[in-house]
């Protein structure tokens, strides 16, 4: 369990609407689906209708600081069977990458496990407790310049290291543009009401568990008793 999900989370008759393009870039064909990811009949680019607005808001506040650039659509709804995919996928990738493989114990599969999970949330049926991308609040974007290209942030979405922590570029000299575009990313998309994922630079969501937690823990200075309680408003879509 991840400290978010003790959010208390409601249902929502909200409707889940495509994200437009071209006012929109969306990365295709999608990279999950690619890998042969099951949506079924449900396309990754959906998202609830307030979160569409806000994507909205945060592309033209993008625009009047950088005439031209879009927001790039990497990911958005995922079914909870999408994210169980996803997991085990990653988490091959990661027993891979350690030279284990299939041949991994169980120890083993359970530490990289925890790696994995410091990204992708738990592929959760519990509807108190769902991933975020399965309550149509959330994406992972990036940004493109006015000729298309796609923004340089230092590191790859989905990557498993420290470099994919919003923070990782802080005060190095080397790093110090990728910084200057996470920033950029960061101030657009929480200027129109998202929340940043406190490990993942391309992640924002607006309504779920992740996002109350992180307005709940902006206002930690507060005293216990006097900090409004917030509750998450989306539920899964399904």
């Amino acid at each position: 369990m991840k400290p978010y999900q003790l959010v208390p989370i409601v249902p929502s008759s909200e409707p889940i609407v495509p994200i437009p393009s071209p006012e929109f870039d969306l990365i295709t064909p999608h990279p999950y689906k690619k890998l042969g990811a099951p949506y079924g009949e449900k396309s990754p680019f959906y998202v609830r209708s307030g979160v569409l607005e806000k994507l909205r808001a945060a592309q033209s506040k993008l625009r009047s600081i950088k005439p031209g650039w879009r927001i790039q659509i990497f990911d958005a709804y995922r079914p909870v069977a999408v994210q169980q995919f996803m997991v085990d996928h990653t988490l091959q990738e990661v027993l891979t990458a350690k030279g284990l493989g299939n041949g991994a114990t169980e120890v083993e599969r359970s530490q990289a496990l925890q790696e994995v999970y410091q990204f992708w949330a738990v592929p959760n049926l519990d509807p108190l407790m769902p991933p975020p991308h399965s309550t149509g609040a959330a994406v992972d974007v990036t940004l493109v310049d006015e000729l298309g290209t796609t923004v340089d942030m230092g590191s790859e979405i989905d990557e498993i290291s420290a470099r994919s922590f919003p923070d990782h570029f802080v005060g190095t000299m080397a790093g110090d543009q990728f910084d200057r575009n996470r920033q950029l990313l960061n101030f657009v998309m929480t200027g129109a009401g998202f929340a940043r994922h406190y490990h993942e630079w391309w992640h924002f969501s607006w309504g779920d568990q992740l996002w109350a937690w992180t307005v709940m823990r902006s206002r930690a200075y507060q005293s216990m008793t006097d900090q409004p309680k917030i509750t998450a408003k989306y539920a899964r879509f399904e």
